[in-house]
């Protein structure tokens, strides 16, 4: 049974400040709450870029606005103005700024875990990657038109970001129909991709996933590494709504209550050497 659980922002689990802005957040089970405060002068691509250091932000964003207003400005050119009382959505690649001269209260549920936090550039981390990808989309995109499968790739992000956030994966940067995600834990990773399989097929959608884990390099905006080519080359070799594993990520699962089947050794283009891979088959 789940835990009755309030907490006070003024009594936060974490703190962030960067220039023009502050928030309080706070931790409930495996969620993050935050409450964000942005100075009148307040603009993302002034004050958090140079933290961050990506080039537009790259956090799905859903919340509340208390106080003032804010603009976004979508990577792809949508705008929108978001005042008092409005609940948003916004999707990763935008930039943000306030408008007028009041500072803008909100209070964010999704986003708030990592949110204009630094990213180590050039650091060497060890991190579990997940690679989706979906099975058939040339011939799906012919079948349905380009309006149609826009709108079907725009559910199908929704859906994969959900369960991200779910099992508080990173989503890292798309692939046009897939994602690139990292995991500081294998296990979340493996129970994130078999519960993708499943909510996608909701929208008439099969994907097939790769997971591994090895050290990365961050970039500005990806990663960089073999990590990164072993993930992919694992993904393509997945048959459909399938989760294959590698041999490093498998060695993490023990006692994990997940359950696998050899899926034999296979040479991975541009990969030296065969490497073992593992079949996802259950939960325990």
């Amino acid at each position: 049974m789940s835990e009755l659980l309030s907490k006070r922002f003024d009594e936060p689990d974490e703190t962030v400040s960067a220039p023009n802005m502050s928030g309080q957040v706070v931790v409930l089970g495996e969620t993050y709450v935050g409450r964000y405060v942005y100075q009148p002068s307040w603009r993302w691509s002034t004050d958090v870029k140079p933290v961050v250091g990506t080039p537009s932000c790259q956090f799905h964003h859903q919340g509340i606005v208390l106080s003032g207003r804010y603009r976004i400005v979508t990577d792809s050119g949508a705008e929108r103005t978001i005042g008092p009382g409005e609940a948003f959505d916004v999707p990763p690649g935008h930039d943000a700024f306030v408008v007028g001269d009041e500072a803008c209260v909100t209070i964010e549920f999704r986003g708030a875990k990592d949110f204009a936090r630094p990213m180590a550039i050039g650091e060497r981390v060890l991190a579990t990657l997940m690679v989706t990808d979906i099975v058939g989309s040339t011939a799906m995109a012919a079948r349905l038109g380009d309006a149609a499968w826009k709108k079907l790739l725009m559910q199908h992000s929704e859906r994969v970001r959900s369960e991200l956030e779910r099992f508080r994966g990173y989503e890292v940067t798309t692939t046009g129909d897939g994602f690139l995600a990292m995991f500081d834990s294998s296990a979340r990773a493996v129970r994130c991709a078999a519960s993708i399989c499943t909510a996608v097929q909701q929208d008439g959608i099969q994907v097939r996933i790769g997971i591994h884990t090895g050290e990365v390099e961050r970039s500005t905006d990806n990663l960089r590494g073999m990590a990164v080519h072993v993930a992919t080359r694992i993904a393509a070799l997945a048959a459909t709504s399938e989760v294959l594993v590698s041999d490093s990520t498998f060695a993490l699962l023990e006692g994990s209550g997940l359950q696998f089947s050899d899926a034999g050794d296979h040479d991975l283009k541009g990969v030296q050497g065969k490497r073992k891979v593992y079949r996802f088959t259950r939960t325990m």
